[in-house]
């Protein structure tokens, strides 16, 4: 029975149907194939940008309030506080001054570590945390998020600055550019938010970052022999081989006391980590452990210091609140581009590492965080940082763990750790003068130790190959040529795992599984029977200019090898290609040509081709360029199984 109701209508809500009785399969009712309702290009661009910039819909809540409403509901968009603010109680407060507290015990050795791993004088890694958590907690929409200096961002731009410029000859000029990066950091992240482009650090592939701080965390520890045996003249480059060479050239500066020391509050701070790692609830013990080593070895120093002169200290640390530096800011200068440069890279890294820690523990607690209001959230932060003598901050996952840990309610607990801080600057300063180097050493090699994933990069092993090179390409990249050049080559990685997916999609031919009406995979399901005459093939991927070439050889291909195998095993003659169409979600005109140039090809050896299921975008495509009329009435159906049962009714009729 050839008859054949449907084809193509541009009627979006109406369907006709036939029944079209066969001998090979049950009943179907053939269903027309609509075109998408009607849009005027400018309805289609708005709906586009829609979704590319805004696929939450934040302004949903906007829509029908008055005026007054509208107000409050910008305000806690735009404000987070004003929308927990209202319902903050003493029973919050509470649970926010111990994790406060807590955390204040471990940001602030861990400011003044992380300061040193940046070649920056340590009092500006307690400015760190004492500004940027005050802004956060005004603008941040996680209620877990610890801010302030993190190992990556830190040693990022140590490395990069110390390339050009050197801290000890040149420390106002390095200070200088180092709060200029943090500016172009905040710059860069804040307009990431407000633009919506937060996808750009989706480049960023987890099989990327956790090769990027491996390698990291190796070069941060290899850097930090130089506390832990007490050698004074050290390299400032970040590669494996120059770290290496430099701790055996200078075999003549160890010092046994400083060795000693550092070994055991290394045990210490590792004893302690696995007890917290062990027992969740004593996650306390970890927290203080930092805070209790720089005490003890502060103390130790100070009754030992006139025995024992080969120790080096900290020093004097100025007191006070941190000091206006935007009369600092580098805005012109031959450094100027290593500055942005710099910023940009810390910037992503450093927002990254932010963006991932609050939806993590956001995710844990069944509450969303707005990516791209963090975004924002911490590019002001560090605009206003870098003004106020800080450099790059962000949420520290380590911090972050200690704060969920410890009960942490609202972001309170930020404004707690940067009030312990405060009283650090006015009053405490003097007591860190006799504070070893070798203990900051210890805490930061506890601390990144935790970044070498070695489970996960096994799992990226068993799952994905492609993912597990990302990882080694970035991991040896940073570890033997530099930390930027290691990142670049694990992004390029990425890009061209991206480039191989779009340029070379997968396709493969379709079985029908017996007694329905449903088609896979003959590789997957060895239950699936071919159907006599017809080779049905699934895209999975758009068609794109990239890879139309490609789709039109392996076509070609596969109708070669059918009719190989048909001829082989003496079956029916092959009549009729139907292509899968379900996956492809998109088309341009390359691939609309394609298909136009296909068609006649395959119709010049007296092969039928059609289409099965195109989705709205690519029939309208279809259809604006012509190339749909050149199938014919019988060219496009709904499924797969509707094509097939059609088709074969009309060869049926046939004399």
């Amino acid at each position: 029975m050839g008859v054949n109701s449907n084809r193509v209508e541009d009627l979006p809500y109406h369907e006709t149907t036939i029944r079209i009785p066969t001998e090979a399969m049950p009943p179907l009712e053939i269903h027309s194939v609509c075109l998408p309702p009607k849009q005027t290009p400018l309805q289609k661009l708005k709906h586009r940008l829609g979704e590319i910039f805004f696929p939450d819909n934040p302004l949903h809540r906007f829509k029908n309030q008055t005026w007054f409403t509208k107000l409050l509901l910008g305000l806690q968009f735009f404000f987070p506080i004003f929308q927990w603010g209202p319902e903050y109680n003493v029973k919050l407060l509470k649970s926010d001054i111990i994790s406060g507290l807590t955390i204040a015990s471990l940001a602030i050795p861990q400011g003044i570590s992380y300061a040193k791993l940046a070649s920056l004088p340590p009092i500006v890694g307690l400015y760190s945390s004492f500004v940027p958590p005050l802004i956060y907690s005004v603008l941040g929409s996680s209620r877990h998020l610890a801010v302030g200096p993190v190992s990556i961002a830190s040693l990022v731009m140590g490395s990069m600055l110390s390339e050009a410029v050197s801290s000890t000859e040149e420390p106002i000029l390095y200070l200088k550019l180092a709060f200029t990066a943090t500016c172009f950091a905040g710059l860069f992240q804040a307009s990431l938010g407000l633009l919506r482009l937060g996808f750009i650090i989706d480049f960023l592939s987890k099989a990327t970052l956790i090769g990027f701080m491996a390698g990291a965390s190796v070069i941060v520890i290899l850097q930090q022999l130089k506390g832990l045996l007490g050698i004074v003249h050290f390299t400032t480059k970040m590669q494996f081989f120059s770290v290496m060479s430099s701790i055996f050239n200078h075999r003549g500066e160890w010092s046994w006391q400083t060795i000693v020391m550092g070994f055991i509050f290394l045990v210490f701070l590792f004893t302690t980590r696995h007890i917290s790692k062990t027992k969740p609830k004593l996650f306390w013990v970890a927290a203080a452990a930092p805070l209790t080593s720089v005490i003890i070895s502060t103390v130790l120093v100070f009754f030992l210091s006139s025995k024992n002169p080969h120790i080096s200290v900290i020093g004097h640390l100025p007191k006070g609140l941190n000091p206006p530096s935007s009369n600092m800011l580098y805005f012109n200068g031959p450094f100027l581009a290593l500055a942005i440069k710099t910023g940009i890279i810390t910037g992503i890294l450093s927002l990254t590492e932010g963006v991932a820690v609050g939806r993590t523990f956001a995710a844990l607690k069944n509450y969303q965080v707005d990516g791209n209001k963090e975004m924002m959230a911490i590019g002001l932060m560090n605009i206003c940082g870098s003004c106020s003598s800080c450099y790059v901050t962000t949420g520290s996952f380590s911090r972050s763990a200690v704060n969920y840990n410890a009960g942490a309610k609202t972001v309170v607990s930020n404004i707690i750790m940067a009030s312990a801080v405060l009283v650090t600057l006015l009053f405490l300063m003097p007591l860190f003068y006799y504070t070893p180097n070798v203990i900051l050493a210890a805490i930061i090699i506890t601390a990144v130790s935790g970044l070498i994933d070695y489970q996960a990069a096994y799992r990226l092993w068993k799952v994905d190959k492609l993912d597990f090179l990302a990882c080694m390409c970035s991991f040896f990249g940073v570890l033997f040529i530099s930390v930027p050049l290691g990142l670049a080559i694990a992004v390029g990685v990425s890009i061209f795992k991206i480039l191989l997916h779009v340029t070379r999609p997968n396709t493969m031919v379709l079985g029908n599984i017996p007694r329905t009406q449903t088609f896979q995979s003959l590789n997957r399901y060895r239950e699936a029977l071919r159907i006599p005459s017809f080779l049905i093939l699934a895209i999975e991927a758009p068609i794109y200019f990239a890879n139309t070439t490609y789709l039109q050889e392996r076509i070609l291909r596969w109708v070669r090898e059918e009719e190989e195998r048909i001829k082989a095993s003496n079956e029916s003659t092959l009549k009729c290609i139907i292509l899968d169409m379900t996956a492809v979600t998109a088309i341009d005109t390359s691939g609309t040509d394609m298909m136009f140039e296909l068609r006649k090809m395959l119709d010049k050896i007296s092969l039928q081709l059609v289409l099965a299921n195109p989705v709205g975008t690519v029939m309208e495509k279809l259809q604006q360029s012509k190339t749909l009329e050149s199938f014919g009435l019988n060219g496009v159906y709904l499924t797969v199984g509707e094509a097939v049962a059609d088709i074969s009714s009309a060869w049926k009729a046939q004399p």
